[in-house]
């Protein structure tokens, strides 16, 4: 997919230009995000995004979950982009999750799903999809989260989302990290929940 927008290879900010710089050798490739959304806005918004990132390092929910749950947001929006930077991040620093993202298409008859998770799915497909959650689906997710985490579970939504929205508004599709690096690409995905 080319982004709506032409990459711009060398930002004004020199933040910015860091920041490629960075991530090219962390990632083998400056993420197109970067060189089609952010070369065009203040450093402020790239910035904001990064401390999204931080606030996440402060959340009591399990990472694992948390990751699992903006891998379903990402396949419920069909975002190309965080779907193959999600798993080459899983790939490289939570591989014991690989077995749950080629899986996640179908979460609610998957033995590797504990019911925690199933009701945190249940919950971030739901509002990912509709745009609003029932009574039953926040009452399940609440059996197995405090307060403060069902807050957390819709702070990875729709943080998520937004990121998702940026994405796909833009034209942005997958970077192919994946197969750049060498690792193993996705599963086949869908929703047929």
């Amino acid at each position: 997919m080319t982004s709506y927008l032409p990459p711009i290879a060398k930002p004004s900010s020199l933040r910015l230009r860091l920041l490629a710089l960075v991530l090219r050798r962390m990632m083998g490739k400056t993420p197109s995000w970067l060189t089609v959304w952010s070369a065009r806005m203040p450093f402020g918004f790239t910035a904001w995004m990064g401390k999204v990132n931080s606030l996440n390092k402060k959340l009591s929910v399990e990472p694992d979950i948390v990751v699992l749950l903006r891998a379903r947001v990402d396949d419920v929006n069909t975002c190309l982009q965080c779907q193959d930077s999600g798993r080459w991040y899983v790939n490289r620093k939570q591989p014991h999750l690989v077995p749950k993202l080629d899986g996640l298409f179908d979460y609610r008859r998957n033995p590797l799903f504990s019911v925690k998770e199933r009701a945190a799915l249940d919950f971030a497909s739901e509002l990912a999809e509709h745009r609003s959650v029932s009574p039953d689906t926040f009452m399940a997710l609440s059996a197995h989260y405090s307060e403060r985490q069902v807050c957390e579970i819709v702070w990875v939504v729709s943080t998520n989302f937004l990121l998702n929205l940026n994405n796909l508004g833009m034209g942005i599709g997958s970077d192919g990290l994946c197969e750049l690096a060498g690792l193993p690409t996705a599963a086949p995905t869908g929703t047929p929940l």
